[in-house]
């Protein structure tokens, strides 16, 4: 039966194929017939211009009134092509099918990537949004007294504990360095006294401290004559202070890290 169907198909095609170009070779015919009653028209562009104009007219008018007839008037030839027509058709079809099936599936996946980002996405902002609301509920509940004894307590421990240090600084210095002697040549014998004009070690210290704390835009200290050159010498080599470029009058507390 298939094998009917086939020869049935192929014999069809082959008829239509020889209608068509029965058709084929009676257009080329009128074609030639055309072209060669254009050469006996006058030869005036106008006028021959309009003849062509009322003739395409007259054939419009023609065709617009005629009923269209079937290439072929067997019956079985038009169902057989119209059947291949309809199989090619129907494979068409099929292929776009496929192709939008594939489409499907991959706006399915994309869909799947993009909802889990966005539940990814909203656990995040949750979470933003809960941390938010406790810090605000957390400020709420400190208030400005709470901030500012706070502040004063830190302030008041700080100072407790610069004291303390200058304490333990001048017990160190006071065991260690004491005060600046020098031979008095006024003595008779070789004993030594101090020079009370020279301040401590300790006092140095203080000086540069306070210069870098009350002005850390300019923290050099003059050298003056009260300043022990011995001390001054000491600081300098041991990387506790630093003289100034530009002025070796003058130095500051080394910044320590």
């Amino acid at each position: 039966m298939a094998e009917m169907l086939d020869t049935q198909a192929v014999t069809a095609h082959a008829v239509l194929l020889s209608q068509c170009e029965e058709q084929f070779d009676l257009l080329k015919k009128l074609q030639n017939e055309i072209i060669l009653s254009e050469q006996d028209c006058c030869e005036n562009p106008p006028d021959q211009s309009v003849n062509r104009l009322m003739t395409t007219a007259a054939e419009l008018k023609h065709w617009a009134t005629m009923e269209p007839n079937l290439l072929a008037e067997n019956s079985d030839i038009l169902l057989q092509a119209g059947k291949e027509e309809m199989l090619k058709l129907c494979s068409q079809l099929e292929m776009i099918v496929l192709c939008n099936e594939a489409k499907r599936d991959k706006l399915k996946e994309t869909k799947e990537l993009e909802q889990k980002w966005l539940e990814e996405k909203t656990q995040m902002l949750e979470a933003a949004t809960d941390n938010i609301e406790r810090l605000q509920i957390e400020r709420e509940k400190l208030s400005v007294h709470s901030v500012l004894k706070d502040t004063k307590d830190k302030i008041h421990t700080m100072k407790l504990y610069q004291e303390r240090l200058m304490e333990s600084l001048g017990e160190i210095l006071e065991k260690h360095v004491p005060p600046p002697q020098i031979e008095n040549k006024k003595m008779k014998n070789s004993a030594q006294g101090v020079n009370e004009e020279y301040i401590s070690l300790r006092d140095i210290l203080e000086l540069l401290m306070n210069k870098v704390l009350t002005t850390p835009h300019d923290p050099y200290v003059d050298i003056d004559a009260t300043f022990w050159p011995p001390y001054i010498e000491m600081l300098l080599r041991y990387g506790i202070a630093l003289r100034h470029q530009e002025n070796n009058f003058k130095i500051r507390l080394e910044p320590f890290c």
